[in-house]
């Protein structure tokens, strides 16, 4: 599958790009949400890119996702992982030895499959400059699937021996979008293996570092919006105490795991005017 190398730019402001994070899983996934807040709320947002990375080994669950394999509460428990809820869709990632990105993304196109494509776009032309091909997979989007990386679809990104390199997943509020993607790099074998009973995706022909993939991805995303400009900004101290506020919604506790979902948890405000259609 052919994909294009760039979209016209869309925006009246120039981007913002934070630099990389580390953090726990709450914490990343309350700034994710603050971001896209603050995106519907300005007359005139542009885009938001940031990376990051986490501190411990943490399986971040779908917004939707109810059905949790019995044996992560074992390995929660044994402090062998963490539990975390994603605003965003899809199914579970392990996250730990990757880097993760979270883009905010001001009134993209209404279809979810067209904002997907034109993602991967950027996706694509990243791993493009480190020599790596990747097209998108063929899998049917099949709903209540534990692991994440176990098929690929439309969605998602995958090398030319069939294993899936990038997983995404959304998340639409008031016609903006935030989306997530997961680039695991150096995954820890056993655990993978005892969360998932998988092996997890082996690199060919080489392991990109995470400095380069974040290089490459910078430098394809201002391919992307040609005519925006990025400007480097950190996180402020006003966001750190907003995500610090916010960051338990986002925690799931013993007893979520073992009874019934914390998706309740989660502020459902946006779908009512911002979900989109496909």
């Amino acid at each position: 599958m052919s994909i294009p190398t760039s979209c016209r730019s869309e925006f009246e402001t120039s981007g913002r790009l934070i630099p990389t994070l580390d953090g726990e899983g709450p914490e990343h996934m309350a700034f994710d949400s603050l971001l896209l807040e603050h995106c519907y709320r300005k007359e005139k947002p542009g885009p938001v890119l940031r990376f990051y990375r986490w501190d411990g080994h943490w399986l971040s669950l779908g917004r939707h996702q109810t059905q949790l394999a019995s044996h992560w509460q074992e390995l929660v428990e044994s402090n062998h992982m963490k539990l975390v809820r994603r605003p965003s869709g899809g199914g579970a990632v392990l996250h730990g030895g990757g880097l993760t990105y979270a883009l905010i993304w001001p009134h993209p196109p209404r279809r979810r499959r067209e904002a997907y494509r034109r993602l991967n776009t950027w996706l694509y032309s990243g791993f493009q400059r480190l020599g790596l091909e990747l097209n998108p997979g063929v899998a049917p989007a099949l709903a209540g699937s534990q692991n994440c990386f176990a098929s690929a679809t439309s969605a998602d990104l995958v090398d030319p021996f069939g294993q899936k390199r990038i997983g995404n997943a959304q998340f639409w509020q008031r016609g903006h979008l935030l989306q997530h993607g997961e680039i695991p790099l150096a995954p820890h074998n056993q655990l993978w293996q005892e969360v998932f009973g998988t092996a997890p995706p082996c690199w060919r022909p080489f392991q990109p570092s995470a400095a380069s993939v974040e290089a490459a991805l910078i430098d394809a995303i201002k391919e992307l919006w040609p005519g925006l400009s990025w400007n480097v900004n950190p996180i402020t101290g006003r966001e750190h105490q907003l995500v610090r506020d916010r960051a338990d919604v986002y925690r799931v506790n013993d007893s979520e795991v073992s009874s019934n979902s914390p998706d309740a948890r989660i502020e459902v405000t946006a779908w009512r005017s911002g979900r989109p259609k496909g």
